[in-house]
């Protein structure tokens, strides 16, 4: 289903968490899932992932993982405001030890001069700090747009964990 690439990720950050005894959570918008998809096709992953939250929705935001309603309203959901603040809503909320969120642009409609097709705002979050990435993939269509957001979003959690991408 996925991408051998993509496999390799997640294999690589399910076994750094197994190895530590630690667990990942996802807070994802975008892409739907498919980041905990990602984490749960490898074998031995109910290891390492605890679990996900899909908060397509601004309500889900805010009901699901706590993210302020008027910071939405403020910044927009596409924002490093809101994806720092669904990274730290879904470890408070979770009570995992890590955790990646991601807020974008898929397309193919949805873009504006400021936040357009393709912009994804990328967190991740542990006990000690909250990493933001923005990436600007480009309308590269919205398949390609959600692959390129997964591979990112497992990569900075490697980069979160200290651990070297395959």
């Amino acid at each position: 289903m996925f991408h051998t690439s993509i496999i390799r990720l997640a294999e690589t950050v399910n076994h750094t968490l197994i190895g530590r005894r630690q667990m990942i959570v996802t807070a994802e918008s975008c892409t739907g899932g498919l980041i905990a998809g990602a984490l749960t096709d490898v074998p031995g992953s109910s290891d390492a992932v605890f679990g996900g939250y899909v908060t397509y929705a601004n309500e889900a935001k805010a009901g699901m993982i706590g993210v302020d309603r008027d910071l939405i309203r403020a910044h927009g959901a596409v924002s490093e405001q809101v994806a720092r603040a669904m990274a730290e809503g879904a470890l408070k909320t979770s009570g995992a030890a890590i955790a990646i969120a991601v807020t974008g642009i898929a397309g193919p409609g949805g873009g504006t001069e400021g936040k357009p097709v393709g912009l994804v705002h990328f967190a991740y979050a542990d006990a000690s700090k909250t990493i933001h990435v923005e990436k600007r993939f480009g309308d590269l269509g919205r398949q390609v747009v959600r692959e390129e957001t997964v591979k990112t979003a497992l990569g900075l959690v490697l980069d979160g964990l200290g651990v070297a991408r395959p």
